[in-house]
């Protein structure tokens, strides 16, 4: 299976994660939506259509969870016979969003309990940030995105 990412420091996290829980596919994306990480896809359209909506799901359902219960939703679930899993992992670099999708071969238990441990592993092995991190403004977030996605396909 294809496990790729664009720094060095998610690979390790990521492919415990994968094996571990028996998962289909994986994805790590920033909040914006700009991909960091995936496991198990093929075609870079996908890729970028389950960015786009993994950050609109995070973004709306944060934002009604604050307005109904005065926190953010987290950890969201659905489906029968494929099912997905949808959360946040906060490291010293800011957050990240992940979405895994799953079938009969894992379970929801399975998925969050490595998925905590993700959580850990994750924000152990992320360096802390040189820089304030870059805003990902209209004028660069396609720049951004073509060049993640080309590195991830190994087209860069």
């Amino acid at each position: 299976m294809i496990k790729t990412s664009v720094e060095p420091w998610i690979d390790e996290p990521l492919r415990r994660f994968v094996d571990d829980a028996g998962v289909v596919l994986a994805l790590l994306l920033h909040p914006s939506g700009q991909v960091m990480a995936q496991h198990g896809f093929t075609k870079a359209m996908d890729v970028m259509s389950a960015c786009a909506l993994a950050a609109a799901i995070h973004a709306s359902s944060a934002e009604l969870g604050r307005l109904l219960d005065g926190k953010p939703f987290s950890g969201l679930h659905a489906g029968k016979n494929r099912q997905i899993y949808l959360a946040a992992a906060e490291t010293a670099r800011g957050p990240y969003i992940f979405l895994t999708v799953f079938d009969q071969g894992s379970s929801l238990g399975l998925v969050r309990i490595y998925f905590d441990e993700f959580r850990v592993n994750f924000a152990k092995a992320a360096p802390a940030p040189v820089a304030p991190p870059e805003v990902v403004l209209s004028s660069n977030f396609e720049r951004e995105l073509n060049r993640n996605l080309a590195v991830l396909f190994g087209r860069a």
